[in-house]
């Protein structure tokens, strides 16, 4: 559908640097609006490369107040860097629960951050198809890069490798299970490794626990991932970790890895844009009153499930 007059308005004013327009934007992205397509395609040619830097891990990590420190090393070196902080959605209303600036607000008046909160809906990955599109956003918007929070779920949390460039596993040494959570999945997402509260008891110890699974892993190319002690909460450790997100970034651009990971990112955005095409004009058809009917007579017993079904794939296909 094409856009009108006004939401072409919005998407020029987010083009020429208008905050209020990207927010907008971002709203429009997360509703599903159905002007969000010709939105994209506008933006498409305008999109600046942003770089994205997935942070996760479990829950109480310290994932914000790195993502907090990872801003400030980035605004020093005059970086513009965009934010999306995946929090919980709620079971009912689908809304996140947590704000967007609360946890960064020293950075909420700085023009050369935009920080948003994003609801994962449910999803067991903890990542909703907006947080990509809020990604395109930002390239829109000329941040150079896009660090992307996501809420902590353990093992489960492997989308984040799907859409971002380096990804950081957060633990902590209190994480008893951390080392078996890493065997069940975080182990294979990660690019950096962050043991944080470093001042903590068994820090250490995780560290090397970390470091020896990874001594016994092969790796299908020549990046091993660093293991890294912070205490994000007083700064210490975190200029090693720009330094390691930048180290695998310079190794991405000197392979083929970067061309190989954005060229399997544009087939599978196309591949979500025909399923979501096609998923919307299925509903349409599914409404329709010849296929009440067929569920009508599933729900009285008259015909079963499997027949059911048939029919109305006859009906829609």
């Amino acid at each position: 559908m094409p856009l009108t007059k006004d939401e072409i308005k919005l998407v020029d004013k987010m083009l020429k640097g208008d905050r209020v327009a990207l927010g907008r934007l971002m709203t429009l992205a997360e509703s599903r609006h159905r002007s969000l397509p010709g939105i994209l395609e506008r933006i498409n040619s305008s999109a600046y490369d942003s770089y994205v830097i997935g942070i996760t891990g479990p829950p109480g990590a310290g994932k914000s107040t790195i993502t907090d420190k990872l801003i400030t090393q980035y605004r020093t070196q005059g970086k513009r860097v965009g934010v999306i902080a995946v929090d919980p959605s709620s079971p009912f209303s689908g809304g996140s629960i947590l704000g967007d600036r609360v946890r960064m607000h020293e950075h909420a008046m700085d023009d050369g951050v935009f920080i948003r909160s994003s609801s994962s809906r449910g999803l067991s990955g903890g990542l909703a198809r907006s947080v990509s599109e809020m990604i395109k956003l930002y390239g829109a918007f000329a941040m150079d890069y896009v660090i992307v929070e996501t809420v902590g779920v353990g093992q489960t949390e492997l989308q984040i490798m799907d859409i971002a460039d380096t990804v950081v596993v957060v633990l902590v040494p209190e994480a008893g299970d951390a080392v078996q959570t890493m065997k069940a999945g975080l182990m294979e997402i990660a690019d950096v490794f962050v043991v944080n509260k470093a001042d903590r008891d068994g820090a250490k110890v995780l560290a090397s626990e970390i470091k020896s699974i990874i001594s016994i892993k092969s790796y299908k190319d020549l990046w091993e991932p660093p293991v890294l002690l912070t205490s994000a909460h007083v700064n210490e450790g975190i200029d090693d970790l720009k330094n390691q997100v930048e180290a695998h970034k310079d190794y991405l651009h000197s392979t083929e890895r970067f061309k190989e990971i954005r060229d399997k990112r544009k087939v599978e955005e196309f591949s979500s844009i025909i399923k979501e095409n096609i998923d919307r004009e299925l509903s349409k058809k599914l409404e329709s009153e010849e296929v009440k009917k067929i569920y009508e007579l599933v729900r009285s017993a008259e015909i079963d499930p499997y027949e059911g079904a048939r029919r109305v794939i006859q009906k829609i296909m």
